[in-house]
């Protein structure tokens, strides 16, 4: 009798014994095909749903987007769009075959942009000009096609880069697109009492204690492109006396952004171990030199996650990339605080190896596997090995299990974050089990 085949995974101590430059190469997805299950799919392109290069791109106030692609992208972006994620906002420059193969429709775009500011009841704040793998391979100037746009339309016109070509490279599309947001900001005068906070296209939970821990140390203006209600509160941003860097995608936009308008950064890494955010907190106080109170913020979380343990015990976790969490580093925080993880499915790079390193130390058979390899078409869940669920991945391949996608666009972070994400397998294991 035939075997039947199964997904290629790899136990965290097998993947330590090799070592990062060992890595097998179903975790390398540019050695073979990319598999999608439905629980990634809208996750694993720049056109995506959630924050994709596109709806991204519409974070500056008032700005319209004009797509320049083939008729499936258009498709694409109408059928993946959520509700109330800009589409009023979305105009479209179709190519056809004869645009691919000439190029044509390079001359066509400044006419395009007039024609959709001309549409518009206001004058849109901006046009995000955004372009797909086509004008990738014929090796488009954007530079100058957008100078062209906006000195037709009178209208500043940025380009957005949707190209899924670039996504293992050193600018991929969600990096790029970081930078293009940020790119009409202009040179002002310094306010000692305001700052950034850079990294995603949502705010942050209102109760995240990054807001009145600087407020109480006397910063006024906290600033997020996502809570900037028109044009000129985007263009005040630019009287920041320090960004906040939370997300290092953002790295290049704010390294352009010390250069370009004199404003420094400090970054901060998203973490759900506790001792690590503390310490990064007190190293960001030190280099600020302000006051930073934060232990009942840490006694706060630390109590949820004690309430948690008592009330349903070592419970075993399965935990996913498709979250507002590194899978590896959630995993570990989960393993110190007295769990059990045995699957964990993400991307593996040389950043967050270092947490399976200490994966494997507390727990040698975890098995890691990888969302993109084909081999998971073959996955089959075993219910005994898993509890609760992290990650709408993770959920996808446990249907049997009460789960937390952890995934909204409001973002988590610090302790709040692990206060919430603790309050929320609350919730899932009591609705569960009534």
């Amino acid at each position: 009798m035939k075997q039947m085949a199964e997904a290629f995974y790899r136990t965290a101590a097998q993947l330590v014994s090799g070592g990062y430059g060992a890595l097998p190469q179903e975790f390398q997805s540019v050695k073979h095909l990319i598999y999608s299950s439905p629980a990634t799919l809208a996750f694993n392109s720049p056109g995506a749903q959630g924050f994709g290069v596109k709806r991204a791109g519409l974070a500056i106030p008032g700005s319209v987007m004009l797509l320049v692609s083939p008729g499936c992208c258009g498709r694409n972006t109408i059928a993946l769009g959520p509700a109330g994620s800009g589409g009023d906002r979305m105009f479209y420059l179709l190519l056809d075959e004869a645009d691919i193969v000439t190029g044509r429709h390079l001359s066509k775009i400044p006419a395009a942009v007039q024609e959709v500011c001309a549409s518009c009841r206001t004058k849109p704040s901006a046009v995000m000009l955004c372009i797909t793998c086509v004008d990738a391979l014929l090796g488009t100037d954007m530079e100058r096609v957008c100078r062209r746009a906006e000195e037709a339309a009178h209208v500043p016109v940025v380009p957005c880069y949707m190209y899924a070509l670039t996504r293992d490279g050193r600018h991929p599309p969600m990096t790029a697109v970081r930078k293009s947001v940020y790119s009409l900001l202009k040179p002002l005068p310094k306010k000692a009492d305001a700052m950034n906070i850079l990294g995603f296209f949502a705010p942050l939970r209102d109760d995240c204690e990054l807001y009145r821990l600087f407020r109480k140390a006397g910063v006024h203006h906290i600033r997020e492109i996502s809570r900037c209600p028109s044009f000129d509160a985007y263009l005040s941003m630019a009287q920041a006396n320090f960004n906040l860097v939370l997300n290092s995608e953002a790295r290049p936009a704010a390294q352009w952004m010390e250069q370009s308008l004199q404003i420094p950064s400090i970054e901060l890494t998203r973490m759900y171990q506790l001792d690590k955010i503390e310490t990064q907190y007190h190293l960001l106080a030190q280099a600020l030199e302000i006051p930073w109170e934060d232990g009942p913020d840490k006694d706060a979380s630390q109590a949820e996650i004690h309430r948690f343990r008592q009330n349903y015990g070592p419970a075993v976790f399965t935990v996913g990339e498709i979250a507002n969490a590194d899978p590896f580093e959630l995993s570990l925080a989960l393993l110190r605080y007295g769990f059990s993880v045995s699957e964990i499915y993400g991307t593996i790079n040389k950043v967050n190896f270092r947490f399976i390193q200490k994966i494997a130390e507390r727990s040698p058979n975890t098995k890691v596997y990888s969302n993109l390899s084909p081999t998971m078409l073959f996955y089959r869940p075993t219910p005994a090995e898993a509890d609760i669920a992290i990650g709408k991945d993770a959920a996808y391949y446990h249907p049997e299990c009460p789960h937390v996608l952890w995934c909204s666009e409001v973002q988590p972070f610090g302790y709040a974050g692990v206060r919430g994400l603790f309050q929320a397998l609350s919730h899932a294991v009591e609705g569960r089990t009534k």
